[in-house]
């Protein structure tokens, strides 16, 4: 099992990272119509925070970006269902395979590289700022400076082209 593709399939939907229905019926080699069978069956593990259907819109958004495909090319017909990690957990107990249960500890593990990368990129964010910022003041300083020298340049040229008063 590819942790890549399993990556490329994982969307950003209402703010939560989810995997289709169709795609863990793919990784788990099962059809979807089973996958979501054995979720029915056993709704009451399903809470909306695990699993909840896509909206006509949101269906729409992942057709346009050539996820699932449209009607007219054979596609669904029914709209998927998006399972949270927690609905991807629990869908190994549902399943009880041992596909299923290898599946699940790869997506886990995933999931968990996932949510270290993004630490990993917000504490470089907070350095990056944190280095703009102390970089920008330097600049806001240094600015000050030569605009002090200019000035004084000024200054001084005025002072070189003034009409002299007196005997020459």
């Amino acid at each position: 099992m590819n942790l890549q593709n399993i990556q490329a399939n994982i969307f950003l939907v209402r703010n939560k990272t989810v995997l289709l229905d169709f795609q863990l019926a793919k990784l788990y080699e099962v059809e979807t119509r089973i996958l979501n069978q054995a979720v029915k069956r056993n709704n009451s593990r399903f809470p909306d925070d695990f699993m909840f259907q896509l909206s006509p819109d949101e269906m729409q958004i992942l057709m346009s970006q050539n996820v699932i495909s449209s009607e007219q090319h054979g596609g669904r017909r029914k709209l998927p269902f998006a399972f949270t990690e927690q609905g991807v957990a629990m869908l190994s107990s549902v399943l009880r395979s041992e596909k299923a249960i290898a599946v699940n500890i790869g997506i886990m593990r995933l999931f968990v590289a996932m949510r270290q990368h993004a630490q990993n990129y917000e504490a470089l964010a907070t350095a990056i700022n944190k280095l703009e910022n102390s970089t920008n003041h330097r600049f806001t300083e240094v600015g000050k400076v030569l605009d002090a020298l200019l000035e004084q340049k000024q200054q001084q040229e005025d002072l070189n082209n003034r009409n002299r008063i007196g005997f020459k």
